[in-house]
């Protein structure tokens, strides 16, 4: 089993003062041992991006409590759009399915309750692991 075959990946950002931040998401399996994941261009995780390729992922639950008896694994990640957007949205809609439709209407309703609306999955994320 692969990384990309967990459910939940935990993806550690760093912060420019170089705190990690830990966000579990989802995950698919790219071409070439790469791993893609969706988020949104305001979200935390692609402005710590802008800054920092440096990530680390490890598999989680949906709360991101690591699994027991997995370890880190050290990569760099990118933030892309246009066709690898496209490749990125088509595995994660084919693995995740129907709960991709659930979670963007939360966010959607999530953002209108709290007057912060940023846009859904409008950027992906490519890891390279560096195994």
């Amino acid at each position: 089993m692969t990384l990309a075959d967990e459910k939940y990946l935990l993806l550690t950002t760093l912060r420019r003062d170089g705190r990690a931040v830990a966000t579990p998401v989802w995950a698919a399996q790219l071409d070439d041992g790469k791993i893609g994941f969706w988020t949104s261009s305001g979200s935390g995780k692609a402005k710590r991006l802008a800054h920092t390729e440096r990530v680390t992922v490890q598999p989680c639950d949906a709360r991101g409590r690591v699994k027991a008896g997995t370890g880190l694994v050290e990569g760099t990640a990118r933030v892309v759009g246009g066709d690898e957007l496209d490749t990125i949205r088509d595995k994660i809609r084919a693995k995740y399915g129907f709960m991709t439709k659930i979670t963007k209407l939360l966010g959607t309703i999530g953002g209108i309750v709290k007057r912060k609306r940023i846009p859904y999955g409008d950027r992906g994320v490519v890891i390279t692991l560096s195994r």
